[in-house]
């Protein structure tokens, strides 16, 4: 029998020729085998408890969206689509939808657009202010959006951008890109500068090496940036409720306010309501959360 001596690292390893006994399997860590003695009751078991902490909340939504009104039933039998129709038809959701979509991609795209150029600024040149200015990105993160009402207030009024969905995709996308910007300069440092240095070699420029070379290593990266864009806008209730004030400019959570009477709620049209804000952010996770993942762990470039 002979084997076959490779050399990694400064180690040897034996590999043995066809019809010789497999080699023994690898050593796992003591933290391996720490994780594999735990018994699956006590991973299960907490986990367990916490999604049925999570999910109570949109099942009893739920039940009270699809029951008919008047009904004490903790089983959703016999079903009704009532409250949708009232709300969807009646209460004006349908507008709601249609304004709540407008704001929430138009945010992601411009969110996006400006994260990415100023992002690309941070991690590629050196300028004076530019440790300054970092500083002033991460403390604007705790101004709260209240306090800047009255000024963005002024602003829209001077430019006459008062009821129009215009003022509100500017306020959400200023007070989004602070973090954006500094999560997309994040993921361009972990692409080497090598890979545009070959492309300059190659003759291309500074924007075409961007667009063919670093940009799609960043489609993890903008994916992030954009979903949280576009859910941030689609759940804001301040300025929708302080910059919009006519019915047909409205957003689905200023919408979901008008259901909220001065003496009774209409509990089966409200959460009929906050079922059609919670579907579209469902199905967005639903189709990023591979991309979501690869995004928070992004920075490793295979070469």
């Amino acid at each position: 029998m002979t084997a076959l001596l490779t050399e990694k690292n400064g180690t040897a390893r034996r590999s043995s020729a066809p019809g010789s006994p497999p080699s023994s399997p690898r050593r796992r860590s003591g933290r391996e085998r720490a994780f594999d003695d735990v018994p699956r009751w006590q991973i299960y078991l907490p986990l367990g408890l916490y999604l049925l902490f999570t999910l109570i909340p949109f099942y009893w939504m739920l039940l009270f969206a699809v029951r008919p009104a008047g009904s004490t039933s903790l089983v959703p039998w016999p079903m009704t689509g009532a409250h949708f129709s009232k709300v969807w038809n009646e209460r004006s959701f349908a507008v709601f939808f249609q304004n709540s979509m407008i704001v929430g991609v138009a945010t992601l795209v411009a969110t996006t657009l400006v994260a990415l150029a100023g992002g690309y600024a941070l991690a590629r040149f050196d300028f004076r202010i530019k440790g300054a200015f970092m500083l002033a990105l991460l403390c604007s993160q705790f101004i709260p959006g209240a306090l800047m009402l009255v000024p963005l207030f002024e602003i829209f009024r001077n430019l006459q951008m008062i009821n129009s969905l215009g003022s509100v995709v500017i306020a959400e996308t200023v007070f989004q890109l602070p973090l954006s910007i500094i999560l997309i300069s994040g993921f361009i440092k972990n692409v080497p500068v090598s890979l545009e240095e070959a492309a300059w070699v190659d003759g291309c420029s500074r924007l075409t090496a961007f667009r063919t070379v670093v940009l799609p290593l960043l489609r993890p990266g903008l994916i992030a940036v954009g979903s949280f864009a576009f859910v941030h806008s689609w759940n804001h209730f301040l300025f929708a409720l302080m910059f919009l004030s006519e019915q047909d400019k409205q957003t689905i959570p200023v919408g979901l306010n008008t259901l909220i009477g001065a003496d009774s709620v209409d509990l089966g049209a409200l959460a009929a309501g906050g079922v059609i804000a919670a579907v579209p952010v469902v199905i967005v996770f639903a189709f990023i959360q591979k991309w979501l993942i690869t995004g928070f762990s992004a920075g490793a470039v295979k070469g």
